[in-house]
């Protein structure tokens, strides 16, 4: 649940309903083309669907971490979160991701080494897993 002001309480679906197949497809080859860097992008939904990724530009990618330049970031309300991936099989989010998950957007995506199908995980601002659909 993610608690909005007012005592609102809303799930992550009221806001994003799946990824479209091929986004998904393109963080992952990205990831795969990026490897042994961390790629880095930021996600953007159209209809409760994650649709696109944007590429930042000045974002910086190292065998550790990927670091945003946010200020680069136009003012865009289709954003929704991020994803990012990690050189290695696993895709759970660091201490400096779940830092990061709760500053900016609701929904991140982490692609884990060897980047396919079965190695990705979505997790909301407080670094819950969800379950996120992936659509034609």
């Amino acid at each position: 649940m993610i608690f909005l002001p007012f005592g609102k309480k809303k799930s992550i679906e009221d806001f994003i309903k799946g990824i479209r197949k091929d986004t998904l497809a393109t963080i992952l080859e990205a990831a795969k083309s990026t490897h042994p860097k961390e790629f880095a992008a930021i996600l953007r939904a159209e209809d409760k669907v994650i649709s696109e990724i944007l590429l930042l530009p000045g974002t910086l990618s190292g065998e550790q971490s990927a670091l945003f330049k946010l200020h680069m970031l136009p003012v865009d309300f289709s954003v929704v979160g991020t994803a990012h991936s990690h050189p290695s099989p696993n895709f759970n989010p660091s201490g400096a991701d779940l830092a990061f998950f709760q500053r900016f957007g609701f929904i991140h995506i982490i692609a884990a080494y060897p980047y396919y199908e079965g190695t990705w995980a979505a997790w909301d601002f407080y670094g819950n897993r969800i379950d996120l659909k992936v659509v034609e």
